[in-house]
């Protein structure tokens, strides 16, 4: 199992102009301590279950671009962009713009977009059915692979065009991976099995990261897809300490934002857990960082990722 953290709040300093720098910090950090991934929010507001909407945000691509020149070796991507937020062609555009930067480190994390009030606050069209989103990002996803492979690209979708389209340069990568986040059965799933290189699972016990893989397989079986080609990943809030009276102390210090569940225990029952998620056949486990828990993330590398080396 790899390990990865996800920026899913920018709060580490109290300054926001300090609020690239103190990334940059953490990505470098996260790099030189055996994390093979960092992410960062696609948002232009704070979503709910992290931290109010008036939290001082990045644009998550400018942010992108800047790690990508202020890293070496660890895995870049935004977690995820939802397609509503920019024409596919422009994101195919931007996206090669960052693998080139990074020299060939970028995952394209992309989802349906939920969040109609950011939406709304923007100005973009929300289209109140999922089905409609999730057909939008498969349609998106398509035009972004020929535009990264095609020296000219015409598409004629049901929601996007492009026209004898150019894309210069060609990302590193040949193409860069596609990461689809998502857990819907019907559809998304069936989308990952599709089109993606991985899959995203958020906040997902153990029983139910199973089933949606059971769910992914099915999938890949119907559309001759080989399934253990599909990286599977999860993304979860982890808070630490080595004991129980350790956790107490902790929980009274460090008050949780927001209201997006994630483990709370000790180190050993992070292992243990961690296991069982492994079992489950998750690749890659993403520790999302919205508390600025420094001690859990050290505890991640001193005390649990060793386990599973």
């Amino acid at each position: 199992m790899k390990f990865g953290i996800h920026h899913a709040s920018w709060l580490d300093s109290p300054d926001p102009a300090e609020i690239f720098e103190t990334t940059r910090a953490k990505a470098q950090w996260a790099e030189n301590h055996g994390f093979t991934w960092f992410s960062v929010m696609d948002h232009m507001i704070q979503i709910p279950g992290v931290g109010p909407p008036q939290e001082p945000i990045l644009e998550g691509w400018t942010a992108l671009a800047g790690l990508a020149a202020a890293t070496r070796r660890i895995r870049l991507a935004t977690l995820v962009t939802a397609v509503g937020y920019r024409n596919p062609a422009l994101l195919a555009k931007i996206a090669a713009s960052v693998d080139i930067i990074s020299r060939g480190r970028l995952t394209l994390g992309i989802g349906a977009g939920f969040f109609e009030d950011e939406y709304r606050q923007y100005g973009w069209a929300f289209p109140p059915k999922a089905a409609t989103r999730i057909r939008q990002m498969e349609e998106a996803v398509e035009l972004i692979l020929k535009m990264w492979t095609e020296p000219r690209t015409t598409f004629h979708g049901r929601y996007f065009q492009v026209e004898d389209a150019i894309l210069e340069p060609k990302p590193v990568q040949k193409p860069p991976p596609v990461m689809i986040a998502g857990g819907g059965e019907q559809m998304t799933l069936r989308a990952v099995a599709r089109l993606a290189d991985a899959s995203n699972l958020a906040r997902s016990d153990v029983a139910e990261t199973r089933h949606k893989h059971a769910v992914l397989r099915q999938h890949c079986d119907d559309l001759g897809r080989d399934y253990d080609r599909i990286e599977k990943t999860l993304v979860l809030r982890w808070m630490l300490a080595r004991d129980e009276a350790a956790l107490a102390a902790k929980r009274e210090r460090l008050v949780p934002r927001g209201t997006s569940p994630g483990f709370v225990g000790t180190v050993s029952q992070a292992i243990d857990l961690m296991g069982q998620y492994r079992d489950a056949g998750i690749d890659l486990m993403i520790h999302s960082d919205g508390l600025h828990d420094v001690e859990s993330r050290e505890l991640l590398v001193s005390d649990v990722m060793p386990h599973f080396a």
